[in-house]
């Protein structure tokens, strides 16, 4: 019985290529998925920018961040920016893992000022979760991730 090795797979090839199943009706979900929380991420970071000093004064305050201004900005532009880069599926596990980290500060947030209350809890972890996924998972077969990946081969 021979046992192959295989070959380890390069940086970039580790974050274009996806795990997932190959089953189109999966990878269609997967792809309305990544459509819609990116669609809808988008719009918290320009409502950050419609209005950057409630945010500072409201959010940023309450987290104890330095620079508030500026990260409020840098939550707003990695919350639009990171966002598209999802829904197109380009470089999708680094689109999510920021946009999971600016959700964790949202969790963080929301727990800071109402405590275990749900409601405002319950939208930020949901989207931390659900990016926490396309950072494990990748873009899927329906991506640029998986366009680029398949012209290496």
């Amino acid at each position: 019985m021979t046992v192959t090795q295989s070959q380890p797979r390069s940086i970039l090839s580790t974050l274009l290529q996806s795990d997932l199943s190959p089953n189109p009706t999966f990878q269609a979900a997967w792809l309305t998925v990544r459509v819609v929380v990116g669609a809808l991420m988008i719009h918290n970071g320009f409502s950050k920018l419609a209005d950057v000093p409630g945010f500072v004064d409201h959010v940023m305050t309450v987290i104890g961040f330095p620079f508030p201004v500026f990260f409020t900005y840098c939550a707003a532009f990695a919350e639009i920016g990171a966002s598209i880069l999802l829904i197109f599926g380009f470089l999708t596990r680094i689109s999510a893992l920021s946009l999971a980290f600016t959700m964790l500060i949202a969790v963080y947030f929301h727990l800071k000022k109402t405590g275990l209350d749900v409601g405002p809890l319950e939208t930020a972890s949901l989207y931390l979760l659900i990016y926490l996924l396309f950072t494990v998972g990748g873009g899927g077969s329906y991506s640029i991730d998986y366009l680029l990946s398949k012209n290496r081969s």
